[in-house]
């Protein structure tokens, strides 16, 4: 039953960080919804596992940008030279993006854990209705913005202020609830992005951001086998379930998106987050 679950949650992980409803709210709303409560698969370290496959689908569907964009950024480091090439400027603006969300998983993961992810432990009534009103108030913002920005913007228009701005908006994310394609593209729609162009930037952001997440809970994750307080070897194998199932379902999510934005707007999403942050305030209730 448990992998059943490991799965279910990959399949969610993969459809949901991609698009502006926030992975990381689903991932603590299924498992609450449904009262699942096995601590391998509530655990933080689980949560960035799946993040990590969604991470293996960006770098896939987007192979031969990465490739472009990583040769570019060191040839500008080497030639010391980025002006006039397309993707040593986009390489920089990726870099610089990602700061601020760095310093804030940094500084503040641990606090959010402590909301979020205490094993053996159910979340709290009050972090549920936390999680409601976030994602209620991010869809009021993203609908704002949709009918009032231009969106006719190429990434290739974007400026070392632009890059910054949607950084910080990404730092956002460290919050479930806000979403991390949510608050970047929101950024991008703000300073006047087309659809495509938003999700294609939030979607080069965050890889970066995603993998230093990764790497740091794997370090966290060995840290605590060593000290006897890891998970038992037979949980271990939701690992690899949830990675697998989460890099393929984000792959096609993606894809899709991509195809979606081009002739439709974001208000799905918007309507979306409105109808799950009713549904979650009315189960906390009759809950109570």
């Amino acid at each position: 039953m448990t992998i059943i679950q490991a799965i279910i949650l990959g399949i969610v992980q993969g459809l949901t960080e991609y698009i502006p409803v926030s992975s990381s709210a689903h991932l603590i709303i299924v498992p609450w919804l449904f009262k699942w409560t096995d601590p391998a698969l509530t655990s933080l370290s689980f949560d960035v596992a799946l993040h990590m496959g969604t991470l293996v689908a960006v770098l896939v569907f987007f192979a031969k940008d990465w490739g472009r964009l990583i040769r570019a950024w060191f040839f500008s480091i080497k030639e010391h030279k980025i002006a006039g090439d397309p993707d040593r400027r986009l390489s920089w603006l990726i870099v610089l993006g990602c700061i601020p969300g760095g310093i804030a998983g940094v500084l503040g993961e641990s606090k959010i854990d402590e909301l979020f992810h205490q094993p053996n432990t159910p979340i709290s009534t009050n972090a549920i209705l936390v999680l409601a009103i976030i994602l209620a108030l991010l869809a009021v913002i993203l609908f704002i913005v949709e009918r009032t920005a231009q969106h006719t913007r190429e990434m290739t228009s974007l400026t070392l202020k632009d890059a910054a701005i949607i950084g910080l908006a990404q730092a956002l994310a460290i919050f479930p609830g806000v979403s991390r394609s949510g608050s970047t593209i929101t950024a991008g729609l703000a300073l006047g992005l087309k659809r495509e162009d938003a999700a294609r930037f939030s979607f080069l952001l965050g890889a970066p951001i995603i993998a230093g997440a990764g790497l740091k809970s794997l370090y966290d994750l060995l840290k605590a086998g060593q000290a006897g307080a890891g998970m038992a070897s037979g949980e271990l194998i939701l690992f690899p379930i949830g990675i697998v199932v989460a890099a393929i379902s984000g792959f096609f999510c993606i894809k899709y998106l991509l195809n979606y934005l081009q002739k439709h707007s974001t208000d799905a999403f918007v309507y979306y987050r409105w109808a799950l942050a009713v549904l979650i305030v009315v189960v906390a209730l009759l809950r109570a």
